[in-house]
């Protein structure tokens, strides 16, 4: 767990095969509603599609058993009613140094924020 003022490369999550990943791993980068279990995502995304990103295990983001890491995003950047995420495509832009910029919703268009990210790097 870190603290609200670390920012968003100080979390850990653990991967899809239970390894801890330090956010760290993605500074610099940029890049989801899942049916089945770990094993089955993995052996489906691996075999169909050919994946070279890293996948995450299923976690939770609102309530009390929410990731810390999304209840830092949550208190960082609120929605436009509530703090609480409301569907897996929540997106959040974070700059280079770890901080949480932008929250766009579920429905808008990563294409739609692309001057957003330029204006970031």
């Amino acid at each position: 767990m870190a603290s609200s003022e670390a920012g968003f490369y100080t979390f850990e999550a653990l991967d899809i095969d239970g390894n801890n990943v330090s956010m760290e791993k993605y500074r610099g980068k940029f890049k989801s509603q899942e049916p089945g279990s770990n094993a089955e995502i993995r052996e489906n995304v691996r075999n169909n599609f050919g994946i070279t990103f890293d996948l995450f295990s299923k976690i939770d983001v609102n309530g009390s058993t929410a990731h810390p890491l999304f209840l830092y995003l949550q208190n960082q950047l609120r929605g436009i009613l509530t703090k609480s995420i409301k569907w897996n495509f929540t997106k959040f832009l974070i700059d280079r140094d770890g901080i949480p910029r932008k929250r766009y919703a579920p429905t808008t268009d990563p294409l739609s924020f692309e001057d957003d990210i330029k204006e970031l790097l």
